[in-house]
């Protein structure tokens, strides 16, 4: 009898937690970037955090890091143009983002877009930058590596209760002596209160 009380408790308390509108929304997701200017996939781990502010509206913040993975860089001498070396060199990426999510309040599949702002922090591990004589191929990255960032999205969300799992692709472009496209995709759950 007990067990029984505490399914049926457990059946109202998750239906009417369906059925009334959810305020905020949290959620975590694996994180798959593609950066187009070093031609490498980095993968990661973030968390995001959304309002209500109205009934089809959320506004978002996001946060991922993404780990540190090798590409081949090329170093070039100033004087000549001759490549000097090629050496190995690891990036880490870390990306905060903020903006509105367009998502319908109802149903049990809910299509989305967003349109984010924010950041993007590149961190490159040591090179032959400090000789004057040589010049990175991924310069501008290694002068400037926090940018601004523009993140337009779409994707959709499975909802069931309380409980979601969403996927969501768009274009990370980040701003480093001109635009840089990058396609960025993410999938994880959700939990709305």
């Amino acid at each position: 009898m007990r067990n029984f009380i505490f399914l049926f408790l457990a059946a109202v308390l998750l239906t009417s937690c369906a059925s009334a509108q959810s305020r905020m929304e949290a959620g975590i997701f694996l994180d798959a970037l593609s950066i187009s200017q070093t031609g490498t996939s980095n993968f990661g781990l973030g968390a995001r955090f959304g309002y209500r502010i109205h009934h089809a509206v959320l506004l978002e913040a996001e946060l991922a890091y993404d780990y540190g993975l090798n590409f081949h860089e090329a170093f070039v001498n100033l004087a000549n143009g001759d490549i000097v070396a090629i050496e190995s060199t690891s990036i880490g990426v870390t990306h905060g983002l903020i903006g509105p999510r367009i998502q319908p309040a109802h149903g049990h599949f809910r299509p989305f877009a967003t349109m984010k702002a924010g950041f993007i922090d590149f961190r490159l591990s040591t090179s032959l930058l400090p000789y004057s004589s040589v010049v990175s191929s991924v310069l501008g990255l290694r002068t400037s590596n926090v940018n601004a960032a523009l993140y337009p999205a779409g994707g959709v969300e499975a909802i069931l209760g309380p409980l979601g799992l969403r996927l969501e692709a768009g274009d990370e472009m980040y701003f480093n002596r001109g635009a840089h496209n990058n396609l960025r995709i993410t999938f994880g759950p959700t939990l709305r209160f």
